[in-house]
């Protein structure tokens, strides 16, 4: 069947559906088939669109949010109906909340059917995760759907489900194929500047201040605001920090003191709670940012934002609010700002070097034979992987210590945790891998996320990707261990045992590697880059009774 409506006079639904799609640019398709997507999904592969094919529904979705949130466009993922439906709940929550742009075709069960066996009420699940749902009911507006779907991803940066009934797909349209894309009514508008007045009392506040911390977020990577930040820092004799999803931006600076959060460095949490006021630049003041509320307690807080919210996750965001693009609102501030502000006196040299050189966490642990702790672990591979490979950052125990990487740019760090969910990891090195297919991707997972969806190592075989996947395998799901003994219950239903991930990838057809000692990652590393491509899985035994700054706060 011809796949390209524009040769046809009144086409079938699903070509149609699939010609906007490509028109509005989808290059990649992460897909699990089904009887609800599989003719649309061959009709835009045949278009030229890229087909990604998960061995199941969540890693499709997981895959496609990674890929937005990688390249900057709009995902796109496709699930048929019901089942294939539900089971990416938890996906389409963690994009929801992270903000991500996505778009997800899904069938519905048939319109004109008394019975189907795989039918189930899809909105309220969907509008449930926080993504909004488009059923596509009239065969007149079919490709409205489309435009409106991806207008309301770009818009609001949210996922959105487009589902459509398997019959309506199967009928033709009613005129021949014409689509304007969703690109056309983006309304393109200009950096936001500040107002004057708030302006005024931000330059207020930090003449009554004499411990600044700047804190970049998202906004100043997509505004290209760094050198502003530090302009403002070094103006203030201030210190630079970031969220998660952003840090190394400022290693290279001599006062970047990395995270704000939980996952902060032992000086640079230090240094937080001596601070007397926050500037947080294109960030949204989080629970994660602020560490529930206790790093910043000591500061008043400004924040420079598009979208100020004044209310996250249960908490007052700041104290004064500069509504402004991040760029243009540190530039009103160091205007007003002038050079005649005097330095605090926190700086020094001793400080320099006490940032640049001090571990993240220095706790003594008892040592394990024959495992490797995490923190060495982590070290070995910032050590080895050269600066400018694709980092994937996922969720757990582990990610604290794989947060700890320095000297990396955050256009290379890729973390999406805003739901807390694990066993994203491996779908998210697909994602990345299909947005950046020049680059080698890094994924630093845990044993339990891993295997939470191990089938997609399948997937990474039959694509031909080329990944390092460094697995820190405890035996067990490590932030529940910890709990549970911290709490005095027996850890039983956390422990599955490190078992042999490293035979687990080969079974996959890819190369597998056991580390139980530090010296083995030069040599390991050496192998991996002369084989050139394929994927390959170290499976890094470490000690199970390292634990983490957040861990031991939340267990004491």
């Amino acid at each position: 069947m011809n796949a390209n409506p524009a040769n046809t006079a009144n086409p079938i639904a699903y070509q149609a559906l699939a010609a906007a799609f490509r028109d509005e640019g989808t290059d990649v398709l992460f897909a699990l088939l089904g009887d609800g997507n599989m003719h649309w999904a061959a009709s835009l592969t045949d278009l030229g669109t890229r087909g990604v094919y998960a061995r199941h529904e969540h890693a499709a979705c997981a895959m496609a949010t990674m890929y937005a949130r990688a390249t900057g466009k709009v995902g796109v993922a496709s699930v048929t109906c019901g089942p294939g439906l539900t089971q990416i709940m938890t996906a389409l929550t963690t994009a929801a909340q992270a903000r991500i742009p996505l778009v997800v075709f899904a069938g519905e069960s048939p319109l004109h059917s008394a019975f189907y066996n795989q039918h189930v009420d899809q909105r309220p699940l969907v509008v449930g995760t926080g993504a909004h749902y488009i059923s596509g009911h009239s065969l007149q507006r079919m490709t409205d759907y489309v435009r409106e779907a991806f207008v309301i991803a770009r818009m609001e940066r949210r996922p959105v489900v487009l589902a459509v009934p398997l019959d309506i797909q199967k009928q033709a349209l009613s005129k021949p194929y014409s689509y304007e894309p969703s690109s056309a009514f983006i309304p393109q508008l200009g950096a936001m500047l500040p107002n004057p007045a708030d302006v005024d009392r931000a330059v207020e506040a930090i003449h009554q201040s004499r411990k600044i911390v700047v804190v970049a977020g998202l906004g100043v990577l997509s505004a290209g605001a760094e050198a502003g930040c530090e302009q403002l820092a070094d103006a203030c004799g201030g210190m630079l920090a970031t969220t998660l999803p952003v840090r190394g931006m400022f290693d290279h600076h001599p006062f970047g003191i990395g995270i704000s959060g939980g996952y902060a460095r032992a000086t640079g949490h230090r240094l937080m709670k001596e601070a007397d006021l926050l500037i947080a630049v294109g960030a949204s003041l989080s629970h994660f940012t602020s560490d529930g509320g206790k790093l910043y307690g000591n500061a008043r807080s400004i924040q420079i934002d598009t979208q100020p919210l004044g209310l996250k996750h249960g908490r007052k965001a700041a104290d004064l609010y500069v509504r402004a693009d991040a760029r243009e609102g540190i530039t009103a501030i160091l205007n007003k700002l002038g050079p005649g502000r005097s330095q605090s006196g926190w700086r020094s040299d001793a400080l320099a070097r006490e940032i640049a050189e001090a571990p993240a966490d220095a706790t003594v642990f008892s040592p394990q034979p024959g495992f490797v702790d995490p923190r060495d672990a982590v070290a070995a591979i910032d050590r080895v992987v050269p600066k400018d490979w694709e980092i994937i950052n996922s969720s757990g125990h582990c990610a604290y210590f794989t947060a700890q990487l320095r000297g990396r740019k955050p256009e290379n760090f890729n973390v999406i945790r805003d739901f807390g969910a694990i066993g994203n990891g491996l779908s998210y090195a697909i994602g990345a891998a299909a947005a950046k297919p020049d680059k080698t991707i890094v994924l630093l997972d845990g044993d339990g996320s891993l295997l939470m969806h191990a089938q997609e190592l399948e997937t990474v075989r039959r694509h031909g990707l080329k990944l390092l996947i460094c697995v820190l395998n405890d035996g067990a799901y490590g932030s529940e261990i910890h709990k549970m003994h911290a709490d005095g219950i027996s850890p039983e239903g956390a422990v599955h045992g490190r078992g042999d991930l490293a035979a687990v990838a080969r079974g996959f057809g890819l190369r597998g590697k056991l580390i139980n000692r530090i010296d083995q990652f030069d040599m390991l590393f050496e192998e991996f880059r002369e084989a050139g491509e394929g994927t390959e899985l170290w499976d890094i035994h470490i000690a199970d009774n390292v634990t983490t700054p957040v861990m031991r706060a939340h267990t004491h």
